[in-house]
């Protein structure tokens, strides 16, 4: 299928109307104006909700439209009374389900915090309040955050928003196809193995895993260790991730791992350099199984890099990737796992934990100090690596994702190019390479295969390098041939 004739949704919905396809940034921008009120944007986008979401189930914990209507009617009369309005005053945005929500219903996914409602807000919801964002529901996450497929048993499973018998992807998938199917203006998501930019790429929508501490993580108990989930900004366009981030990101003293951050990134997103040198990994010389197709698509990305100035060199680094893979495994049971374990230690809890939960906690309790010392090792020699390979190149390119977008009611994939899968996420793999590293990764969308499928390509930066990666997704946005979303 020519990307150019990508499909639209697949789903019997009402077309999205005129407010709800504007962007974030113009949205906010007329609202600061008064040229619309933040009722009637409300009000735009709980009418598309009410006509899509029955299909897929992308939102959750739906708020009262009365209640979230008077808080939209409380922003539009700050704006009369002269208040100076945040960059999210009067947007309506639906937040992960695995991020905490003041008042507002937080599950988790799981039937252990199915009536869960937390008396604080995460930091970045913090903010988002703060910046004048209107809350008006969760967006739906597997169960803990786990597998990149977004179903659980409280809320049910998400659906493709261009064919609803396939997955959503995740851990992100609510938020992806809200975003897609235009139920809300941008969206926040959070990312440990691509639980972000997976199901950005399954729904032909852009995603960004910012730099390690960009985004403060918490409130946590365990604030020193825990690094590789991060949370980040997704969008149908760049500038409306870079809005967001904008928001999200910066210093905060309970996060002490967090870093300064004051400049704007939408405001100096069109300052970028003319082109740069990519490093296309592709599969890493056959270290990585990839469906069909995939590999074409993302070459084809890069193509069209190359027609805005980039020029992109195939390149495999010297690396044992298969013991990178299994650091990668390693720190992400000392870490979830760990976390998971109290569930696990209380019998009321434990047969209420999905097999992947109870998977990450046995490896967990088998670990010794010396065995995640010895992980967190071959990670550094990984990000030594690539800081040696950004002297020579300004990106690393990779596929999003080893699959198409696969059957719903398949769990994971079992095999991918013949190969059998070891792990609920092995899968994935390709994923780790940036949050091993720490590094920002954005998902670019690159097209869609003969039958309709979307994918992805991974931007990797430097660390730190959360500008350029946004930068570089922005002019690729001026020569893709569609439009995001659905």
């Amino acid at each position: 299928m020519d990307a150019r004739n990508r499909p639209s949704s697949m789903l019997d919905v009402p077309p999205a109307g005129e407010i709800c396809r504007m962007s974030a940034v113009e949205l906010a921008s007329r609202i600061r104006a008064r040229q619309l009120s933040a009722r009637e944007v409300a009000t735009a986008f709980l009418d598309r909700i009410e006509a899509v979401n029955p299909e897929v189930n992308a939102i959750v914990s739906l708020r009262d439209r009365a209640d979230i209507l008077a808080e939209a009617d409380a922003a539009d009369g700050a704006l009369a009374k002269g208040a100076a309005p945040g960059p999210l005053h009067g947007l309506p945005i639906a937040i992960k389900d695995l991020a905490l929500t003041k008042g507002l219903k937080t599950t988790f996914g799981s039937p252990i915090f199915a009536d869960f409602v937390p008396d604080e807000d995460d930091f970045f919801v913090e903010r988002m309040r703060a910046a004048g964002a209107i809350l008006i529901g969760k967006t739906n996450t597997p169960e803990f955050g786990l597998g990149s497929n977004t179903y659980n048993n409280v809320f049910g499973a998400t659906l493709n928003a261009f064919d609803p018998a396939l997955t959503a992807g995740g851990s992100s998938g609510g938020a992806a196809v809200a975003l897609a199917l235009h139920m809300v203006p941008v969206a926040d998501g959070s990312d440990f193995g691509g639980s972000l930019r997976n199901p950005a790429a399954f729904n032909n929508v852009f995603g960004l895993r910012p730099s390690q501490g960009l985004v403060p993580a918490g409130p946590t108990n365990e604030v020193f260790h825990s690094q590789m989930g991060i949370e980040g900004p997704m969008g149908r366009n760049v500038r409306d991730m870079a809005l967001l981030l904008d928001v999200q990101a910066g210093h905060d003293a309970r996060s002490p791992l967090s870093l300064d951050d004051e400049s704007s990134y939408l405001d100096r997103l069109g300052n970028a350099p003319e082109g740069g040198r990519i490093a296309w990994f592709g599969d890493l010389g056959g270290h990585l199984p990839v469906e069909p197709g995939i590999l074409n698509l993302c070459e084809a990305g890069l193509r069209r890099f190359a027609d805005i100035g980039f020029v992109s060199e195939p390149l495999v680094p010297e690396f044992d990737f298969e013991a990178l893979w299994r650091a990668f495994v390693t720190l992400r049971q000392a870490t979830s796992g760990c976390e998971l374990k109290a569930h696990f230690d209380n019998p009321a809890r434990r047969d209420l934990l999905k097999p992947e939960a109870i998977w990450e906690i046995l490896g967990a309790m088998r670990l010794s100090a010396p065995q995640v010392h010895a992980a967190s090792t071959t990670r550094s020699r990984w990000h030594a690596t690539l800081l040696k390979l950004f002297e020579r190149f300004d990106l690393v390119a990779l596929p999003t994702a080893q699959v198409f977008p696969f059957p719903a009611g398949t769990n994971w994939p079992q095999e991918v190019a013949g190969r059998t899968m070891d792990s609920y996420h092995r899968w994935m793999e390709v994923s780790a390479y940036a949050t091993l590293a720490g590094c920002p990764a954005v998902n670019v969308p690159v097209g869609f295969d003969t039958q309709g499928r979307p994918m992805g390509m991974q931007l990797i930066g430097r660390p730190r390098g959360d500008l350029a990666v946004l930068q570089a997704a922005a002019a690729y946005e001026t020569v893709l041939p569609w439009a995001a979303g659905a």
